[in-house]
């Protein structure tokens, strides 16, 4: 699916924008295999021959960026006052940017955001990708970092990284049950053919996934493991899409100070809309050129 994608692309305004309500039982064992547990989420998502069809697809809706409910470190010696001041300076509220993201086979990605009036827009073709970020003011086109092209390069495609794993190259194994929001979930070991792994979590009832594991990010000079949950399912075009998705950041214990972390609140992604194949002109794929890049393209 487009999971992934969402991980992989986020502008630094929205990666600088996944605790869990999950909590890890004793692995079990289960009359199921890992393959027959992908099987079954594959169908419970509309099923393979129906994923293996799709070939491009349209997303748009809000992405939660600006909150910051995050308390404050606790530093010894500190002006409890200007901590203080500091946290009334802080949005408290999530704010909402419009986006819009394209995908199409193989692993080609287009991500719009609307932030004050302006359009950012970060772009990868496969095997390159740039980004503009007027909302920096960065007025000129970038080339992705080297991090950033591996991130995208190593993205799922659009289906997911469960659909035709095998043909992929990767591996499934099952590594126990544990509860999500309170249900049980097979826990899921995917070895890409990289070698790196991840976690994906199937919903025992719905074979529906509930969780991912994602890219570490770095807060305080310490990096955090990152986890984004799935919900609100519904059904577009016989495929089930999650319409609601949740980053959340967990915490480590102290960070690279040696201060006690503090909780992240979760960062919330809702879809408004989603086309499957749609027609997606070449030229959304391409090196942005100026400033009007968005309206251009479009």
């Amino acid at each position: 699916m487009f999971q992934k994608a969402f991980l992989a692309c986020c502008f630094p305004l929205a990666a600088a924008m996944m605790l869990t309500a999950a909590e890890p039982t004793a692995p079990v064992r289960s009359n199921l295999s890992a393959a027959a547990i992908v099987d079954k989420n594959v169908a419970a998502r509309g099923g393979l021959q129906a994923w293996r069809a799709v070939h491009s697809m349209s997303l748009s809706g809000k992405l939660g960026a600006g909150g910051n409910q995050r308390a404050a470190l606790s530093v010894p010696g500190s002006n409890p006052k200007a901590i203080k001041e500091a946290m009334m300076a802080r949005l408290k509220e999530e704010v909402y940017l419009p986006f819009v993201m394209d995908l199409e086979r193989p692993h080609k990605m287009r991500f719009e955001l609307q932030f004050k009036g302006e359009t950012a827009v970060q772009v990868f073709d496969g095997a390159n990708g740039w980004k503009y970020r007027p909302f920096l003011n960065r007025r000129t086109v970038e080339p992705y970092t080297p991090e950033e092209l591996k991130m995208s390069s190593m993205q799922a495609d659009l289906d997911g990284p469960l659909v035709d794993y095998v043909a992929k190259g990767s591996r499934v194994d099952l590594d126990g049950i544990e509860k999500v929001n309170g249900r049980d979930n097979y826990k899921l070991k995917l070895t890409y053919k990289n070698g790196q792994t991840t976690h994906v979590w199937i919903d025992a009832q719905t074979f529906l996934e509930t969780k991912i594991g994602g890219q570490p990010r770095r807060l305080d000079g310490t990096l955090h493991p990152v986890e984004t949950y799935f919900s609100d399912y519904r059904e577009v075009d016989g495929l089930q899409i999650p319409f609601l998705l949740e980053t959340k950041v967990l915490g480590v214990g102290l960070n690279s100070l040696g201060l006690q972390d503090t909780p992240v609140p979760g960062e919330k992604t809702v879809l408004e809309k989603v086309v499957i194949n749609p027609k997606l002109a070449d030229s959304l794929f391409t090196k942005p050129d100026g400033i009007q890049v968005a309206s251009n393209a479009r």
